[in-house]
């Protein structure tokens, strides 16, 4: 074994995060960590890549004891972390953000020609046929993901860590990025690969590894990876499956007519969301779904002619959009979505304080009754109602966020990647309250990367590609491979 953790345990106030956890990893070899948010996963990775210090146990490294009391003593190990949220510098330029602190000099001046050229030998390893001369900030998220790699591996790599590394990607994203692992295992890199899609797993986990409340849940060799192991493992019992009907809902309560967006001024989309259904919408890198959806919801520039209701109206504003009952859950929920410095009463009231205010002063009792009866409906899960909302599970946070809308009574409700970045049983959870939203007569109108959530939780699948609407499939058409057809232009 490369690596091997015995015993690991680790205390925060009044919480314990790790105790008692074991793992080991081969040089060569993927290892997938699961668990629920809040299983200890992250914090077990923190302590091996030094920016938590275990409260008990031990660490070996390639037979040795290993002690990492900071990231650069990990670093130092051949052991580099790759956190979901990135951590690249849009300023600077991909061969500056490769050899970030360790630039080839010619004397007292960077030697930018042979720190290019390096950088273009480990580019062309991880797949990215951009010059590395390119500033970060005009690279996607895909392929900033890539450049961190590329330092990993210009560190000389020994265990990888990558924490819910396609949270953000297309399906064309990550079945590259699921390529590039399988050729790092080729080449010796041991692989930490944390993630909540069990698909993922499924296609290039040697191991499971499943975490539960901080404690080791269970084991899994290749042989006996499966969805259904994998999620009783997690939590400790089966989720129950939804059956539902092909019926799909009634009236068309949004329409968009002859709509083009600002960002692809030259596709002309016709599109209808009815009252009760959840149209989902896929596409790859560039489809133009979320620049469809900006416009939708007048944060960009849009001509054509949106109707709900049947009433024609002219939205400019995410106001104007609001007061014609259209409501959006960004993909971004911490950034966009939530008030991350506020407690989970205050998120929750926020939409509605006019209604809870008398004489311009916030009536207390009726704001925490309000708020009480939100997190009871959408069961959010939080200690009291003035818990820090940022200290909530992501699946939790989209409760929050889901809660707040649907006490406003949407007409239509926009959800951008609903369940990104959360764990199973929690995605069970949102999926039945949307499928419960859309039964009280809401369109909902859902965009994801995840191809099994469209496949799962749609009534009907939209799909677009570089701005063009190619098709939509009623729910007995839809397959991954009739998706996949459209994505790419087909029809």
């Amino acid at each position: 074994m490369l690596l091997q953790l015995s015993g690991i345990t680790k205390h925060f106030p009044g919480v314990i995060a790790l105790e008692n956890v074991d793992l080991d990893l081969a040089a060569g070899e993927v290892v997938a960590i699961i668990g629920e948010n809040g299983a200890g996963k992250s914090t077990l990775m923190k302590i091996l890549s030094g920016v938590h210090r275990a409260d008990a146990g031990s660490m070996a490294f390639e037979g040795k004891t290993l002690q990492v009391k900071s990231p650069s003593d990990a670093l130092d190990h051949g052991i580099r972390i790759i956190y979901q949220e990135l951590s690249g510098l849009d300023n600077l330029d991909i061969a500056s953000n490769i050899f970030l602190g360790r630039e080839y000099r010619k004397g007292p001046f960077v030697d930018q020609k042979k720190l290019n050229d390096e950088s273009k030998k480990i580019l062309e390893r991880v797949g990215l046929n951009v010059s590395p001369e390119t500033q970060l900030v005009r690279l996607s998220i895909a392929e900033k993901q890539l450049v961190e790699i590329a330092r990993a591996l210009s560190l000389e790599v020994k265990v990888l860590i990558l924490d819910e590394p396609t949270s953000s990607l297309t399906i064309e994203e990550t079945n590259n990025l699921l390529r590039l692992v399988q050729e790092l295992r080729s080449h010796g890199v041991a692989i930490l690969y944390i993630t909540h899609r069990l698909d993922e797993v499924q296609q290039i986990a040697d191991r499971v590894v499943g975490l539960r409340d901080g404690r080791n849940a269970g084991k899994l060799s290749r042989s006996e990876i499966s969805k259904d192991a994998m999620v009783k493992m997690m939590i400790g019992r089966d989720i129950k499956r939804e059956e539902r009907s092909d019926a799909v809902g009634g009236e068309v309560v949004l329409e968009l007519s002859d709509f083009r967006s600002a960002r692809y001024p030259d596709e002309v989309v016709n599109l209808e969301v009815r009252q009760g259904e959840i149209l989902g919408m896929a596409g790859l890198v560039g489809a133009g779904r979320s620049e469809l959806v900006r416009a939708v919801y007048g944060i960009d520039a849009y001509r054509g002619q949106i109707k709900v209701g049947g009433k024609a109206i002219r939205i400019k504003s995410p106001q104007d959009a609001i007061f014609a009952g259209v409501f959006l859950a960004p993909e971004d929920r911490r950034g966009c979505g939530l008030t991350v410095e506020m407690s989970v009463k205050e998120n929750t009231s926020l939409p509605k304080l006019k209604a809870l205010t008398n004489f311009g002063l916030i009536n207390f009792k009726r704001e925490e009754a309000y708020a009480k009866e939100s997190v009871a409906e959408m069961n959010v899960k939080t200690a009291n109602l003035n818990t820090k909302i940022s200290t909530l599970s992501g699946g939790n946070q989209q409760k929050v966020v889901l809660g707040r809308w649907l006490a406003m009574k949407p007409k239509v409700l926009i959800v951008d990647e609903p369940t990104r970045g959360i764990d199973v049983g929690s995605k069970a959870e949102i999926y039945a309250q949307l499928r419960e939203i859309a039964s009280t007569g809401t369109a909902i109108w859902m965009i994801s990367s995840d191809m099994e959530e469209v496949i799962n939780v749609s009534d009907r699948v939209a799909v677009m590609h570089e701005g063009k609407l190619t098709g939509i499939l009623e729910r007995k058409q839809v397959s991954e491979e009739a998706i996949m057809k459209l994505a790419t232009g087909g029809h």
